[in-house]
């Protein structure tokens, strides 16, 4: 399908308020901004249905959302249905599901971007380019679940249909998410966490609805409920260098770990992390000049 020529979105989706309460949160505090994409027709379900059949099966994620808080990926039960069946019936099949990495359509590409070229000038004056720009949306049944996890890039999520509950965890917080357990998310480990009741206090419930967003920083734990009625949401997310930079710093973390050391947890924006993170890199670029392109 080819791009239509004028904007998807008329006007902006974040007015003057919106882009300065971003100003305000952007990068480490988590808050609510307002947008102006309900009612977008690209989110009707039919409209996810057609392009749920344009992008790659691998790239839809589909379950039974009777889930409690933690939950071992593993025994995560597939709801049966096709993708279509399951988008169509989903205000009764108890299911959540994502649409990943919709920006691999031409249409869908175009209003990311639409939607990210507004924020830029916050972005890049405070964490440089936004990189690695993707959207992901969500299509869950009433009271469906979405476990304790942690997600590596900047993210807004745009409420479009029905509501939600995120409670949102602080990002640095090292008996939530300790050093070991994020080398090994970097390392390609499940993005699920464990959870303990412990951490309940910890946790900020914010309830979204249409017509609200949330900005949730790199690696802020959370976990959803959604609310009575089908909910849609629209999440869009980028990279900047600092986050690449902390999470290599993570890596070469793993190797001072297995080497019998306790390395010092890299250090949250505005910090750098520069030191290991290049040391990181070079020990990679190293090793796959000599053939493994595995540094670990």
């Amino acid at each position: 399908m080819n791009a239509p020529a004028s904007r998807l979105v008329p006007g902006t989706v974040f007015d003057a308020d919106a882009r300065a309460r971003f100003a305000d949160l952007y990068p480490e505090q988590p808050g609510k901004i307002a947008h102006g994409l309900t009612g977008h027709p690209l989110f009707e379900l039919e409209a996810l249905v057609e392009l749920s059949q344009r992008i790659r099966p691998v790239d839809v994620e589909q379950n039974l959302a009777d889930l409690p808080i933690e939950v071992d990926p593993s025994t995560v039960r597939h709801n049966g249905l096709s993708v279509a069946d399951s988008i169509r019936s989903i205000e009764a099949n108890g299911s959540w599901m994502v649409l990943k990495f919709v920006e691999q359509d031409t249409v869908y590409r175009q209003l990311l971007d639409e939607i990210l070229d507004e924020l830029e000038p916050v972005v890049s004056a405070r964490t440089g380019a936004m990189i690695k720009r993707e959207a992901f949306i969500f299509v869950s049944s009433p009271n469906a679940v979405t476990p304790f996890h942690m997600d590596p890039e900047h993210n807004i999520l745009l409420q479009l249909r029905g509501t939600k509950t995120m409670t949102l965890f602080p990002a640095a917080d090292p008996e939530l998410t300790p050093g070991a357990l994020q080398e090994e998310f970097h390392r390609g480990a499940h993005r699920n966490l464990p959870f303990r009741d412990g951490f309940a206090t910890k946790g900020q419930p914010i309830e979204l609805t249409p017509g609200e967003g949330l900005y949730v920083p790199v690696k802020a734990p959370h976990w959803v409920q959604n609310g009575p009625a089908t909910s849609v949401s629209l999440s869009v997310t980028w990279r900047s260098e600092w986050s690449y930079r902390e999470a290599d710093a993570h890596a070469f973390n793993r190797l001072l770990r297995r080497a019998g050391l306790i390395p010092a947890m890299p250090a949250r924006y505005p910090r750098q992390n520069m030191l290991k993170a290049y040391a990181w890199r070079a020990l990679a670029k190293a090793k796959r000049l000599a053939g493994n392109p595995d540094p670990q």
